[in-house]
């Protein structure tokens, strides 16, 4: 039995700083070849993107992925709207979600499982601004909570 090979590209850290994730997916993404090879060399920005749902259908919007250096003619608008390619369920699922409870559905990640690129979206809710704050203090106590112990064990 083969192995799954798992090779983060990018991470969109901008949106675990500014949403709560409540629940992840994994979708695939409908490319073409230059964009395929663009995303190999890990020109790929995640930072301002989102995921809409048309028509039954979910697409990621904002993603920007660099024309390919070699690609000449067969390069593609780099901020071109993409199909994302999941089960019509799972949609259906998002779609409730987004229309009842005002939630956000979130590109986190983007990665090959094989060699297939796949994406990890989030349904997501948004931070308020004292959220932003009580994260960061929890991770500024924890950071010097383990700098003294390290210090300690020394």
């Amino acid at each position: 039995m083969r192995t799954k090979g798992i090779k983060t590209i990018t991470d969109n850290r901008k949106a675990r700083h500014e949403y709560f994730i409540l629940e992840s997916f994994e979708a695939g993404i409908e490319l073409v070849g230059t964009e395929v090879k663009s995303i190999r060399n890990g020109s790929v920005n995640l930072k301002d993107s989102w995921c809409s749902i048309d028509n039954g259908e979910i697409f990621i919007k904002g993603m920007h992925i660099s024309p390919y250096e070699k690609g000449n003619i067969f390069n593609r608008d780099p901020l071109r709207v993409r199909k994302l390619l999941m089960h019509k369920r799972e949609i259906n699922k998002l779609f409730g979600s987004v229309k009842q409870d005002g939630l956000t559905i979130i590109p986190l990640s983007l990665y090959f499982k094989d060699s297939r690129v796949k994406v990890q979206i989030g349904l997501c809710k948004g931070k308020k601004l004292y959220d932003k704050r009580e994260d960061s203090a929890k991770r500024d106590a924890k950071r010097e909570i383990d700098r003294n112990l390290k210090i300690r064990n020394q």
